[in-house]
């Protein structure tokens, strides 16, 4: 089955369901330390990129409204694709029902590295599979920073660290800075908009 990919993005973009847990539409749940981060970064002359296991064509109509990052600053993982010409003038590009690449673990600095053609200096990562992405980091030859950010807060968001094992750990016994959501974020979610 080939679907149409600028339907799949269409689609998304016109998606107004709210996640059930959060009572908060899916647009508006970036985490607001976060976004105010990647403001501050971008004000002083870093170019932010989003670096996700989660797909790639998923993400992209959304990241500029909700992180202010351009759709091809997005790196994720993606089904394959393909061109097909048509009858008219032009074509389209096609899913194809299969995994292209699943950017998580070992997979993510080499992704990173085809895409910007340069090491980050610094990171934000929240799971086990972002350690290979913070280690790349924090290897760079100019000073770098790599931040893992535990989502320990089940009173705002939901608890689950598991899966974040080995990175807590390896932020701990490295010096990557662990940030608490429970402890370090006065707020999680910026306010809904009326």
């Amino acid at each position: 089955m080939y679907i149409q990919l600028d339907f799949i993005l269409q689609r998304w973009v016109e998606m107004v369901d709210e996640n059930p847990a959060l009572k908060r539409l899916y647009i508006r749940c970036g985490y607001a330390p976060m976004i105010e981060l990647l403001h501050f970064l971008e004000a002083n002359g870093f170019t932010n990129y989003i670096a996700s296991g989660g797909g790639r064509d998923f993400m992209r109509p959304v990241t500029a409204e909700i992180y202010g990052i351009p759709p091809d600053r997005v790196i994720g993982s993606s089904v394959s694709l393909e061109f097909r010409a048509s009858d008219k003038k032009g074509g389209d590009v096609l899913t194809k029902p299969q995994l292209n690449v699943l950017d998580d673990g070992p997979v993510k600095p080499p992704r990173i590295w085809s895409r910007i053609g340069r090491r980050p200096i610094f990171c934000a990562g929240n799971s086990n599979g972002d350690i290979q992405m913070l280690q790349y980091t924090e290897g760079s030859t100019h000073p770098s920073l790599c931040m893992l950010v535990n989502h320990d807060d089940d009173a705002r968001e939901f608890d689950y660290t598991a899966g974040a094992e080995d990175a807590l750990k390896m932020a701990q016994e490295r010096g990557w800075i662990a940030v608490s959501m429970q402890q370090d974020w006065s707020t999680v979610f910026a306010a809904e908009e009326q």
